[in-house]
């Protein structure tokens, strides 16, 4: 017959201990650095003995220390600092004292939730191009009706220098993009060219091309820099600056030289450009020098029927015919 097993009276005793110690576990918290058993400081010395507590390291190095902080810095709020610190981690005294509170999770609001991700600094508007600097702090060239500016011309451009750079600012009015070609000559072909493109995302980019014939072939390196460029009232404006003097290349120019300033503006299908809106874009009369600013106008095509000499060859000869009279 088998025998019932017979438990000792022992058995249950570290439990019961453990299970009765509960409570007082919670009134001194581990969190707090110097509570022990009793409400006894680190190893058993009593929290008044500030000899003691001088005499002994304030940390241990042991798992029971590190969780404690652990749980300090990821629980407990500032109004709770530890013992022989402020606040914000001073030395200045401040009131502390353990009370169950330490064994209770703090509500979300109060729990440290990290630092906040860094913000972008706002991006500034697109500073106006000022026109009353053309001729005196800057070169211009105006196409358009006359009295127009760099928001009412059909074509605006205007440089100078900043440094070892050439500061340029084109408008035009279209909806796709503007560009400046820096030419030999009044031909297209052959041209260092910058434009400012409008995408279908509506940027501005600035980008840099090469005539090549009749066609303008996008090249990848870049000389632009400090590019900003805006599309509002039907209307595509940028700025940019380049260097003065650039490494020899076959697409780059040296802009120390002067050259023939060839000016186009056009539309453009999914942010690529498309030939110019007119047949014969505008260029310089003569070569252009960087360090001379001058503001020259060029009327357009509607303003210049009475301004072409053979319509002022016809005035003279019809004024001419009605002063003789008939015989």
């Amino acid at each position: 017959m088998a025998r019932s097993r017979r438990q000792r009276p022992g058995a249950w005793a570290p439990l019961l201990l453990l299970l009765l110690a509960g409570p007082a576990a919670c009134a001194a918290s581990p969190a707090d650095d110097g509570a022990g058993p009793g409400g006894r400081g680190p190893r058993g010395r009593a929290r008044g003995d500030a000899g003691a507590d001088e005499a002994a390291p304030r940390h241990d190095s042991s798992y029971g220390t590190f969780a404690g902080e652990f749980y300090d810095l990821r629980y407990l709020s500032e109004e709770e600092p530890r013992p022989g610190r402020g606040v914000h981690g001073s030395d200045s005294p401040s009131t502390w004292k353990s009370s169950p509170k330490s064994c209770q999770l703090l509500p979300p609001a109060a729990r440290f939730t990290g630092y906040p991700f860094p913000t972008a600094p706002p991006v500034d508007p697109f500073a106006k191009i000022k026109v009353d600097d053309c001729g005196k702090t800057k070169g211009c060239f105006r196409y358009g009706k006359p009295g127009c500016n760099a928001e009412t011309c059909d074509y605006f451009l205007s440089y100078r220098m900043i440094g070892a750079d050439v500061e340029f600012e084109l408008s035009a009015d279209t909806d796709g993009w503007v560009a400046v070609g820096f030419s030999s000559d009044k031909k297209m072909g052959g041209d260092d060219v910058m434009a400012c493109v409008h995408d279908d995302n509506g940027r501005v980019r600035i980008q840099h091309f090469y005539n090549v014939g009749q066609w303008a072939k996008e090249i990848q390196r870049n000389p632009a820099r400090d590019e900003e460029g805006v599309f509002e009232n039907n209307r595509v404006t940028c700025r940019f600056k380049r260097p003065v003097n650039v490494p020899r290349d076959e697409t780059i120019v040296d802009l120390h030289l002067s050259w023939y300033y060839l000016f186009a503006w056009g539309p453009a299908i999914q942010g690529s450009i498309t030939r110019h809106d007119i047949d014969s874009p505008p260029t310089s009369e003569r070569v252009v020098s960087i360090y001379k600013y001058e503001d020259i106008f060029m009327p357009s095509a509607a303003y210049q029927t009475f301004s072409s000499p053979f319509c002022l060859l016809l005035i003279v000869a019809l004024t001419f015919y009605l002063l003789m009279g008939t015989p």
